[in-house]
């Protein structure tokens, strides 16, 4: 097997077992009652956490796992469409490969949150879905910035591309 086709293969392998991660999430395995059950106990015993902050606390635990999460997703995808859909050049970022990486994070967290209606444990929310598209919007400006810092490998955008040749 050719070296791309290896990278092209790794980079859709980690997104998609990203994408089983985020399907089983969205069990009423990993329902609000289920994690409080486990992280009640725990940061009662390690922090000394009584019921009404640990309810507070464990909301914003929540929301964290749902901006890594989707931050992550986001990552993996740009990866996966930077392997498949090549540039002409060295270029290590384009607006083509993040934009591609965006709409398909808001596209899962928008069945994410449309599957957890279904469920009687868990909600779905379209507050959720803004803020796992926030987060991958995040992680693909991070990307950007990561890319620009190198230096020499500095990120093209189609718009970049086209100014240029006129």
């Amino acid at each position: 097997m050719s070296s791309d086709r290896h990278n092209l293969l790794k980079a859709w392998i980690a997104a998609i077992l990203w994408l089983i991660v985020i399907a089983i999430e969205s069990s009423a395995l990993l329902s609000a009652h289920n994690t409080s059950r486990i992280l009640y106990p725990l940061l009662h015993f390690l922090f000394g956490l009584d019921w009404e902050r640990f309810h507070h606390w464990h909301f914003y635990i929540r929301k964290t796992g749902h901006v890594v999460g989707y931050a992550i997703l986001s990552i993996l995808l740009f990866r996966a469409w930077r392997a498949t859909l090549p540039a002409m050049s060295t270029t290590k970022w384009t607006l083509r490969w993040a934009t591609i990486a965006l709409l398909g994070t808001a596209f899962v967290a928008s069945m994410d949150e449309w599957h957890q209606s279904f469920i009687p444990s868990r909600t779905g929310r379209w507050q959720d879905v803004v803020l796992d598209t926030c987060a991958a919007l995040a992680a693909q400006v991070l990307i950007f910035l990561w890319w620009k810092s190198l230096g020499k490998n500095t990120p093209s955008t189609t718009w970049d591309r086209t100014r240029k040749a006129s």
